[in-house]
């Protein structure tokens, strides 16, 4: 009995040797953890028909939104470790998601970055009547807004989700509360930014944000990189404030990973594929049409490398604003 089972198993490991070899022989599933319509599922949409044909395999685009984009990561998770659910991700769903929620039961080691294909820069968007153009302003209105017993509002895609920290962040920056609301994604953030129910939203931003501001639908106060963005040139940076929000900053990236224990076989072919993407002139250019920065190549140890890194960074920020499972 115990060298059948042992037999069984030799032949289990043959078999998925020899897939892993052959990989791609299917379409492969490119799974976004937010709805249709926001800017991740745009980005997806501008690399999967290229990584398809670097592939020679069909990637489908899947939105699986909610839980600040775990429920989407718990999907791959539960899946076959064989490179046909590829995951679309930030540190948001796989770093501070299974800090934040206590339903989440996975651990940013149990991905592997495969490669980063973007980096996004940030800005502050506000409802079009909020009066504040610029980040010494923005401080004005939350601080008298919190002294008249109406703090500012500020949304995100989920709690413990990298602009939920933001938000938190500000909020300690400025020693005056903000309330927090949660969303499913950014297009549901923005959709009540255009009905003036939330204030603010810290996030990513691109093409369609920066339309909405041109038409006066919404509102661009600050960037937050250390210099104006060209998508949006008017808009002034947080560091060209006298004030508080000097030297609020940040971005973010996003990137595609696996299972950690995908075959290294599958790995390569799907790092040799974004690497095809990446290489793509009409991707690079879609991406920057978002305002997003293409991500230079990187071997697969530095992506990875690149992933742990941003655990310990991330993780610090979780604790420096005492965010606690909920």
């Amino acid at each position: 009995m115990h060298r059948f089972v042992r037999f069984s198993k030799v032949l289990a490991l043959i078999a998925t040797a020899a897939s892993a070899q052959t990989f791609p022989s299917k379409p492969v599933s490119l799974i976004v953890p937010y709805p249709a319509g926001g800017l991740s599922d745009v980005i997806a949409r501008k690399v999967n028909t290229s990584l398809g044909k670097a592939l020679g395999q069909p990637v489908l685009v899947e939105n699986l939104g909610g839980a600040s984009g775990s429920i989407a990561a718990q999907k791959v998770l539960a899946a076959p470790s064989d490179g046909y659910q590829l995951f679309q991700g930030s540190p948001n769903e796989l770093i501070l998601a299974p800090l934040a929620i206590s339903a989440v039961k996975y651990k940013s080691e149990d991905f592997r970055q495969v490669h980063r294909i973007a980096l996004a820069p940030m800005a502050i968007l506000a409802r079009a009547d909020l009066p504040a153009s610029n980040a010494d302003e923005l401080v004005a209105y939350a601080i008298k807004a919190a002294k008249d017993g109406k703090s500012m509002t500020y949304g995100s895609v989920g709690i413990g989700s990298f602009y939920h920290l933001l938000g938190e962040q500000m909020s300690k920056t400025l020693n005056s509360p903000m309330l927090h609301v949660p969303y499913k994604g950014i297009a549901d953030v923005v959709k009540d930014l255009l009905g003036g129910q939330v204030d603010i939203f810290i996030t990513p931003y691109g093409a369609p944000q920066a339309e909405l501001a041109k038409t006066g639908k919404i509102k661009f106060v600050a960037v937050l990189s250390p210099q104006r963005q060209p998508l949006v040139p008017q808009v002034p940076s947080t560091t060209e404030s006298k004030g508080l929000l000097k030297t609020f900053t940040a971005e973010i990236g996003t990137g595609y990973f696996v299972k950690r224990d995908t075959p290294e076989p599958v790995v390569s072919a799907l790092h040799k594929g974004l690497q095809a993407v990446l290489g793509d002139a009409e991707v690079k250019t879609g991406l920057v049409a978002l305002g997003q920065e293409p991500a230079p190549l990187q071997t697969l140890d530095a992506a990875d490398k690149a992933f742990v890194a941003e655990m310990v960074t991330y993780r610090a920020m979780a604790k420096s604003i005492n965010l606690q499972p909920q």
